[in-house]
C-alpha cells in the first residue's frame, strides 16, 4: 500500500472509531444505563476480543421505541400518544387530529377523533371498552371525522357500553356538539338498525354531554381524581374550545385549533405537556396546496397559528414540553416551520407526527416512537357481553326473503356442530 493511502486508511478508521464512541456515549448518556447484552458480555470476562467468545442472549434495554401493551404505567405517570397530527386531507403517514391520554389510575381519554385516526387508535391494541370517552374541541371534519369509526367500529370491535362524547355548544343549537351527534346517529340509522339483534346492543349507544363554549376554565369532567376544564378558542366561527386535564399534580393541555388567545395564555401555564396548533406559513400553503395568496394568508394567519406566533405563545406559558402539530411533517416543511418557532421560543419542543408517545412524570418527560402492528385485531374486551336481543332485530321484507337460496344441506350440519360445541340450543 502506498504511504498516502495507508495514512488515509488509518485516518478513516480513526474517524469511524471516534464517531462510534461518540454515538455510544450519546446513547448511554441518554439512556442512563448500560445495555443488557454489554453487561452480559462483561460478566463473561471477555474484555479482549476472541473468535471463541459466544454472542450473549440478553436484551437491549432501555429502548427508544414504545411497543403498546408491554409497559405498565406507574401510579403517578401519564402517557400521551399522538393518533393524528396532520391536515383535513388525511394521508397514510399522518391522520387528522387525535390525542390519547392514558393515566396511571387506568383512565383513558381521547381528545378529538379526526379523519383517519381510528386506524392508529386500533393499532394500539387497547380494548374498546377503555376507549369510551372523547372530548371534542370543535366540529371540523379533521377533528371529528372518525367519530363514526370509533362509535360503530368500537361497537363491532368489542365495546359493550356506550361511547361518551363531551363537546362545546355553538352560537346556534344546530352548530353544537349535541346536534352533531344526533345527526350522526341519523346518518348511520341503517348501519345501526342492521346490527340490532345480531350483536349485543349496549355498545351501539352514543351519549353526548354539551357544555357552553363560552365557559372560562370551568369543569367539563371530574371523576377518579381527574379534572378536565375547557375555555374558549378562536377558530373559524364561535364554538371552538381548548382543554386542560389535571391529575396527581400533572397537567396536559390541548389547544384544539385556535389563533393565539388570552385564555390559552392564562390557563395553559404550568402545563407539563402543552399542545397547540402550528400551521404552515402562507408561502408553503401556496406551494403545497395551490392556494391563492389571499386564501393562503386567510388560512395561515386568520384561522390558524403561524410558527412564530406559536413560539411566542409557548414563550409566555413556558411548558415543560411544547408540542407543535397540525402540519404535514416532511423533510421540506418541518425545517421552515421549526425555524419560525425558534425565532420566538427556545424551550423544549416536539415537532409532532403520528404515533409518538410522551411518558410524563414529575421528574421526567420521555419522548419515543410508537411501534404498532399494522395488522392488529381488536383487543379482547375485559367485560362480558350481553346476548344479542333477538326482539330488536329488524326483519327482512317478504320480497327479500323470497330471494334466499336453500343452503340447509351445507349449512345445517355446520350449524348443528357449532351449537353442540358451544352448548347452544
Amino acid at each position: 500500500m502506498k504511504p498516502k493511502m495507508k495514512f488515509f486508511g488509518i485516518g478513516l478508521i480513526a474517524v469511524f472509531t471516534a464517531m462510534g464512541l461518540y454515538l455510544w456515549g450519546q446513547y448511554t448518556a441518554q439512556a442512563g444505563t448500560s445495555i443488557e447484552i454489554v453487561k452480559e458480555a462483561e460478566a463473561a470476562g471477555g474484555a479482549k476480543y476472541s473468535s471463541n467468545v459466544k454472542s450473549p442472549t440478553g436484551t437491549m434495554s432501555p429502548r427508544d421505541m414504545y411497543f403498546p401493551g408491554t409497559e405498565k404505567l406507574a401510579p403517578n405517570e401519564m402517557r400521551i400518544i399522538s393518533c393524528g397530527t396532520g391536515m383535513p386531507a388525511a394521508r397514510r403517514s399522518q391522520a387528522a387530529t387525535c390525542w390519547l391520554v392514558e393515566l396511571g389510575n387506568g383512565d383513558k381519554f381521547l381528545f378529538d377523533i379526526g379523519t383517519g385516526s381510528g386506524a392508529n387508535i386500533g393499532s394500539l391494541n387497547i380494548p374498546y371498552d377503555y376507549l369510551d370517552k372523547v372530548f371534542v374541541s370543535h366540529l371540523h371534519s379533521d377533528h371529528v371525522g372518525d367519530m363514526d369509526s370509533l362509535w360503530i367500529g368500537g361497537w363491532t370491535g368489542g365495546r359493550h357500553g356506550a361511547l361518551n362524547v363531551w363537546g362545546p355548544s355553538g352560537a346556534k343549537p344546530e352548530l353544537g356538539t349535541k346536534h352533531f351527534i344526533e345527526k350522526l346517529k341519523d346518518a348511520f340509522s341503517w348501519d345501526y338498525a342492521g346490527r340490532l339483534g345480531i350483536i349485543p346492543t349496549g355498545g351501539g349507544d352514543i351519549k353526548v354531554t354539551e357544555f357552553d363554549y363560552r365557559q372560562v376554565n370551568k369543569v367539563a369532567y371530574e371523576k377518579n381524581g381527574v379534572t378536565i376544564r375547557s375555555w374558549p378558542a378562536i377558530h373559524a366561527i364561535d364554538g371552538s374550545v381548548s382543554y386542560s386535564l389535571e391529575w396527581k399534580g400533572l397537567k396536559f393541555v390541548f389547544g384544539g385549533d385556535t389563533i393565539p388567545n388570552k385564555w390559552y395564555d392564562k390557563f395553559a401555564k404550568n402545563a407539563d405537556l402543552a399542545i397547540h396548533e402550528c400551521f404552515m406559513p402562507p408561502n408553503l400553503m401556496m406551494e403545497k396546496y395551490g392556494f391563492s395568496a389571499v386564501a393562503a394568508l386567510n388560512v395561515a394567519t386568520g384561522v390558524h397559528t403561524p410558527p412564530a406566533s406559536f413560539g411566542k405563545v409557548m414563550s409566555g406559558i413556558k411548558p415543560r414540553m411544547a408540542v407543535a402539530y397540525h402540519f404535514f411533517n416532511d423533510f421540506d416543511t418541518r425545517y421552515p416551520i421549526q425555524e419560525g418557532i425558534r425565532r420566538t421560543y427556545d424551550g423544549p419542543l416536539t415537532m409532532a407526527t403520528d404515533l409518538l408517545v410522551w411518558n410524563v412524570t414529575k421528574d421526567d418527560i420521555r419522548v419515543r416512537q410508537v411501534i404498532v402492528d399494522d395488522e392488529s385485531w381488536p383487543a379482547k374486551s375485559p367485560t362480558k357481553p350481553d346476548e344479542p336481543d333477538a326482539s330488536a332485530k329488524v326483519d327482512f321484507s317478504a320480497f327479500i326473503k323470497g330471494g334466499k337460496m336453500d343452503m340447509s344441506e351445507t349449512l345445517g350440519p355446520l350449524m348443528e356442530k357449532f351449537k353442540k360445541e358451544n352448548n347452544l340450543k
